[in-house]
């Protein structure tokens, strides 16, 4: 197995997103969408208030990339050409296999819409289909509702709780819920994830 290509920069494209490699020159149209309280107040980097907060956390995504943890991508709404927001692979382990998909968000108007479906469906593809993967997980805030039912949606497993898992940037502590979808039920996921998307 070639573990360098699990560490490749890559772009996907479906219908209706294209995921590309994540790049400095992306930070002012996340910022456009990002900046917005609602969308970061459960995720573990703290709040961002400026397009320099969208930039710092550029770098630290591209700071794990070249740390070879990371694969992190701009989510392209393909029918308005706009940036969506942005979702990654981390905790990349090809030793073993297996990787997370996470980081995700996007602005207000691209929630609850095709675009986290098609978007979560081009990386699993990916994963299982080229990179062979055996193993792809999904971690969230039991706090945050709206985080658990779509990974639950796309048909990951729930797998138990870890509790304080990590120490938020305000100094809280947080649990993590943590799903999977291994190899072997990649074929029944994707038909299904292949169906809400031909809708």
């Amino acid at each position: 197995m070639d573990k360098e290509i699990w560490k490749t920069p890559i772009t996907l494209e479906g219908h209706y997103v294209r995921l590309e490699p994540l790049c400095e020159a992306h930070v002012p149209a996340l910022a456009l969408v990002g900046i917005d309280d609602r969308i970061w107040q459960n995720m573990v980097y703290g709040q961002v208030h400026s397009e320099d907060d969208i930039h710092k956390w550029v770098l630290n995504l591209l700071g794990g990339q070249a740390a070879g943890t990371d694969l992190p991508f701009a989510v392209i709404h393909l029918a308005s050409g706009r940036v969506a927001g942005a979702t990654r692979y981390l905790d990349i382990r090809p030793a073993h296999q297996g990787l997370e998909i996470g980081g995700t968000w996007y602005g207000l108007e691209f929630q609850r819409t095709v675009v986290n479906t098609e978007c979560k469906y081009l990386l699993l593809r990916y994963a299982f289909e080229t990179l062979r993967a055996i193993r792809v997980q999904f971690k969230a805030d039991p706090r945050n509702e709206r985080s658990l039912r779509a990974i639950e949606r796309i048909g990951a497993k729930r797998e138990g709780i870890l509790r304080n898992h990590m120490i938020l940037p305000n100094g809280g502590r947080r649990d993590s819920v943590f799903y999977s979808i291994i190899d072997s039920e990649w074929p029944g996921v994707k038909e299904k994830l292949e169906e809400k998307l031909a809708k």
